[in-house]
This record gives structure tokens, sequence and C-alpha cells, in this order.
């Protein structure tokens, strides 16, 4: 009885102990009055429950059986556990809810073929391209390939592998990648046969943006924290590095190809506050991180407009309104029929919901470029 009696003491203790620690690193990001009251309710509990153990342990000594009151302390701890789980659920978004999200899809446009030489898709760039945080088979790209039609029964026929029926697949993206590898990639990419078409899909910038999460000193290809001063350069270089990548992917499908490439999303719904976003609150502020990221996007747009085989995929819009503020009824993005959130526990990537709307993005884009008028 006494060793259970330990064990349960000490995971308590541990379990608020950890709620403490999440609370006091919201506060220092936040300083708000319900996070501080967060950190003194685990704080006392922590210490009720340890300082109730220790006394159990000196009276065992003259009186071996325990007294009813001495459990007092744990009680206390027990109560205080889901008055701080609630703390921590409201200060997370909501779930990702249910049913199709993003825009609507026209599914007759996939009916008939669009053309039958052999067609390349290719996947290029981060993890929202290889579907981290997906499951099997629901990353954007794989479901714009061949839909998925146990999870998503209404996309049923609106994929490329009916449209496109001639085809092969290259998967090309890798997870925490940012623009300077990606141009490294297809800078290796081995030039397609002439008869072959090439379909590229990527995603670009949103590492070079987010890493490496305020713990080291901005760079290029890693800028979070910088001023605007400091990324203005690597912003211009983003921009240029980009219109590289696109005439080399030009130059690497001889047969033609469409490349269409994504704006990069928001998780805090244009509210600028990245130090309340992720369950674990693990980002600083960034009081100049919305400049930048409207340079990443604006440069992006520009090269979309620049070059006729690229097309832009306004990833940004789509997602609005389903990151941290995705309950807040004031912010501008408030979606009332939908007030969900499509990003994944790191932040970084969609969950399923998020790449569905993703899917329906790209499938509307690449129709317009490539359905036959």
């Amino acid at each position: 009885m006494r060793i259970r009696s330990l064990v349960f003491t000490g995971l308590l203790a541990a379990l608020l102990a950890l709620m403490d620690v999440a609370a006091v690193a919201r506060f220092q990001r936040s300083y708000e009055w319900w996070d501080a009251l967060a950190i003194a309710l685990a704080a006392v509990c922590a210490l009720l429950v340890v300082a109730g153990a220790l006394r159990r342990g000196r009276r065992a000594e003259r009186a071996p059986s325990p007294r009813w009151f001495e459990l007092r302390a744990n009680v206390v701890g027990l109560c205080a556990l889901p008055v701080l789980a609630l703390w921590g659920g409201f200060r997370v978004p909501a779930g990702m809810g249910s049913g199709p999200a993003g825009p609507a899809v026209d599914v007759s446009r996939f009916a008939k073929p669009w053309r039958q030489e052999p067609v390349q898709f290719v996947a290029l760039g981060d993890s929202v391209s290889t579907g981290y945080g997906a499951g099997t088979g629901l990353g954007y790209f794989d479901l714009i390939i061949k839909n998925h039609d146990g999870v998503y029964p209404e996309m049923r026929g609106a994929e490329l592998s009916r449209a496109l029926p001639e085809f092969s697949v290259m998967r090309l993206a890798a997870n925490s990648t940012n623009s300077l590898e990606h141009e490294r990639v297809i800078e290796a990419m081995a030039e397609a046969d002439r008869d072959v078409f090439g379909v590229i899909c990527i995603t670009t910038g949103g590492i070079d943006l987010i890493h490496p999460y305020g713990r080291g000193t901005p760079k290029e290809g890693a800028m979070f924290g910088a001023t605007y001063d400091a990324a203005k350069p690597w912003i211009e270089r983003f921009e240029t590095r980009l219109d590289r990548m696109m005439r080399a992917l030009k130059a690497k499908f001889p047969g033609g190809c469409a490349v269409f490439i994504a704006t990069i999303y928001d998780p805090t719904d244009g509210e600028e506050d990245i130090e309340n976003a992720g369950p674990i609150f693990w980002l600083g502020p960034w009081p100049e991180g919305m400049k930048i990221f409207e340079g990443f996007n604006a440069a992006i747009a520009r090269i979309a407009e620049k070059h006729e085989h690229v097309h832009l995929v306004d990833v940004h819009k789509v997602m609005l309104g389903h990151g941290i503020h995705c309950r807040d009824r004031d912010n501008p993005h408030y979606h009332p029929d939908d007030p969900t959130y499509w990003y994944y526990v790191n932040l970084e990537d969609p969950n399923q919901r998020g790449y569905d709307a993703i899917r329906r993005a790209f499938l509307n884009a690449i129709a317009d470029a490539l359905e036959p008028r």
C-alpha cells in the first residue's frame, strides 16, 4: 500500500509540474492573467502534494495507519488537474471538424481524358508535399492523383489519374527542407523524354520562414525572428531563386510542363500573433514576421505571373480562418459555417481536412490550366 501511494503521489506531482512548465512557457509569451493563475495553481498544488507525501512519511514512523485527512493534498491535486486541463483546452484551437473542406470542385471536369501522351506528376518542396501529418494516401499530392473514395466519396472521380491516364509519379519532396535545398533537387533532376509532359506541384518557402523556431540566429533559409531589414535581401534572393527554379523545370521537360506553386499559409489568420500558435506554445513573438511573410507570398505571386508555364495555387487564401483564430468571431476570416482548425499538431503542416482543402485548390488550378477548352 505504501509503495502504491508513493507511485500515485509521484505521478500526480509530475503531472502538475508539467502543467506548470506549460503555463510558464505560455506566460513568457503572452503575459495574460489567466496564464499567471495557471502557474500559481499548478505550482501550489504540486508543492502541497509533495509536502503531504513528506508529512505522511514522517508520521508513518509513529502511526503506520494513515488517517483520512492525510489524503487531502492528493485530493486537491486531483481536483486541480481538470481545471488546468480546461485551461489548456481553451488555449488551443478547435478540432478539425468533419466533411468536405475548402473550395468546391466540379467532378465532371475530370470525366474525360485531357490528353493521351505520357505525363509525369512531380511532387517538389517541403513536408506539405510529402503529406506529413495526413494518413496514408491522404496528402494533397496523393489525393490529386487518386481520390480516397472511402474517406471522400463526394470527390469520387475528381482525380488526375482519370484526366491524364498515361502517367508516372516522381516524389522529390522532403520534410523540413527550404527553398535553397529545393533548387538543388531541381538541378539534380534528370531530363525527361521529349514525349513526356510534366505536371509539377511545389510547396516552398514555409521552412525558410519558420525555422529555426527562434532558437538560433536568423539566417537565409531559417529566418524566424528576423527583422524586415535583415530579411529584405533574403526575400529578394528567394524570388531570384524561384525564377531560376521555374526556368530549370521548363528545361527539364523539353516536351512541355506546367508548374503549380502554392502560396504559404498563415496559421495566425492574419492576427500576427505567432507566439499564441501551437498546443505547447513553442514560438516566441515575431514583431516583423507578417511583413516578411507577405514579402515571400508576393514573390511567389510575381514569379507565377512572370512565367507562362507557372500557375499560382492560393493555399494561403484557402487556409485563412482555419488557424489559431478559427473560433474568433471578430476575425475577418471567421467561417461561421465551419469554425474548425486545419493544422497538424506541429503547426508547420496541415491536418487531414487541411490537406483536403489544399487538394481541392490544386485540382481547380490544374483543371483551369490543362483542361481542353
